[in-house]
């Protein structure tokens, strides 16, 4: 399993969390339960395919919004400057992305996560099951774990998305033609996209169909 490639990223992020006048010191709790989260992953990753001789993990990314990026979602929904109430609400500040080898895998790595004692499972949204309206696929959880400090214990918010190397590429594929024609979108670019994203389930369906073969 590859290792985190945003640890960087995270400790800059937090140390700009930190200095930034209009966000409080409390954001610093994001980073450090990224770190439980992803510890708790490797953890799985490398059990399972000691047990099993087959890593459901492919690699992981995560990040913590930009202090920039709060502000922005903040302002546009309205909810002004407390920020213990806008922890509460938002969702997404933390993140991180397990991408599976298997559709399987993207359910079983969520079961074996939210069984453990200390993770809090809030919300499921099953955009597998129920793919969005563009195609896109994937799992997404959000999740509640203690972070324990040197004089308290603070319960925090982390969105999990889990998808397979099919979806993963769909996705960040879409991402970046969405945003970079966003004012001359083809008219049938829609439909190419959900044609595409049909090909990808059709691509994990039959890697899945292949992997049951050899087992």
């Amino acid at each position: 399993m590859t290792t985190d490639p945003a640890a960087e990223d995270l400790r800059e992020a937090a140390e700009e969390l930190a200095v930034a006048g209009q966000l409080p010191r409390f954001l610093l709790m994001y980073k450090f339960a990224i770190e439980e989260l992803m510890t708790k992953l490797r953890i799985l990753s490398e059990e399972f395919d000691f047990v099993h001789s087959h890593d459901p993990i492919e690699h992981i990314t995560s990040r913590v919004k930009r202090p920039e990026a709060i502000k922005e979602k903040v302002h546009r929904r309205g909810l002004g400057d407390d920020w213990i109430s806008v922890a509460h609400v938002l969702d997404d500040i933390a993140g991180i992305r397990v991408v599976c080898p298997f559709v399987d895998d993207v359910y079983e790595v969520a079961r074996m996560l939210t069984a453990q004692d200390d993770v809090e499972l809030l919300r499921t949204k099953d955009y597998i099951a129920r793919p969005k309206a563009n195609g896109y696929r994937s799992l997404h959880l959000i999740v509640r774990i203690p972070v324990f400090l040197s004089n308290r214990v603070e319960k925090v918010k982390v969105e999990i998305q889990l998808r397979t190397i099919a979806m993963d590429f769909w996705a960040a594929v879409e991402h970046k033609l969405s945003y970079k024609y966003a004012d001359s979108v083809p008219p049938d670019f829609a439909g190419e996209l959900a044609a595409a994203a049909r090909t990808a389930a059709d691509l994990d369906a039959r890697m899945a169909a292949l992997h049951e073969r050899i087992r």
